[in-house]
């Protein structure tokens, strides 16, 4: 949840933020199984907020499944399963995949045309830069995704390694790249989620038998101007990822 602060600009809440540099934490592995996090007393003190900001904070931690508390003993970290699982609540999520996965090119970036890609970033023209990339976790491809860029965009990173070198491995985001780069950063994104079939290239580098039905998100990632600076198509594989999304109601 966010605060409008007078100059029209987001400011996180106390809670907000302290639960994701949390998150982070323990994506990073810095509290593995059976090491206790710090108590609400030890965080409050450290932050330097309240113990109702931290209980906020842990609260929705434990909604997410990223903790568990055992009364008497503490807060931990709960047990990562094979099944790769993230909650996504904001860009910053997105970009925050970097902390726990890694990207490896799989079709270098380039110029070409296609029509139904330059439509979705309202292009002028038919040309955009495209690149697909596999997305791993402790080294299971759980989602291929191709990244069409607009042209303008497209130059600012055509001269990155871990874009132009088939098999280039990073701990990197498109959106991270682009947002160091971009005249205005990356201030939102429209997605869609489907129904995919796995085509007979899919399913190769997924590891599953083709014509099996996969999860499909597209996202279109907007400027904080209103420009479309990216649009990015992805396919999940079922058993390897989990898609989970905190919805919240404003109550006054």
């Amino acid at each position: 949840m966010a605060q409008q602060v007078e100059d029209g600009s987001v400011r996180e809440t106390a809670y907000v933020k302290l639960a994701r540099e949390l998150r982070t934490a323990i994506l990073r592995h810095d509290f593995p199984d059976g090491v206790r996090l710090p108590t609400e007393a030890e965080l409050a003190e450290s932050y330097r907020v309240s113990r109702q900001t931290v209980r906020r904070a842990f609260q929705d931690l434990v909604a997410e499944g990223m903790v568990y508390r055992v009364p008497g003993r503490g807060t931990f970290a709960a047990p990562r399963e094979e099944q790769y699982l993230r909650q996504f609540g904001s860009v910053d999520d997105l970009m925050g995949l970097s902390i726990d996965t890694s990207m490896e090119l799989v079709v270098p970036l380039h110029r070409r045309v296609d029509l139904d890609a330059a439509g979705r970033l309202r292009l002028q023209s038919d040309r955009v830069h495209q690149l697909t990339f596999l997305r791993l976790h402790e080294e299971t491809p759980f989602c291929l995704t191709t990244v069409y860029l607009p042209p303008a965009a497209g130059r600012l990173v055509a001269a990155l390694p871990d874009l132009t070198t088939t098999g280039a491995r990073s701990r990197a985001t498109i959106i991270g790249l682009l947002d160091e780069r971009l005249p205005d950063p990356i201030a939102e994104a429209e997605q869609s989620i489907t129904v995919g079939t796995a085509t007979s290239e899919i399913a190769e580098f997924l590891g599953c038998e083709a014509g099996r039905s996969l999860l499909r998100i597209d996202r279109v990632y907007h400027s904080a101007a209103g420009q479309p600076v990216e649009l990015a198509v992805s396919y999940f594989h079922p058993e390897h990822y989990s898609y989970r999304v905190r919805l919240r109601r404003n109550v006054r």
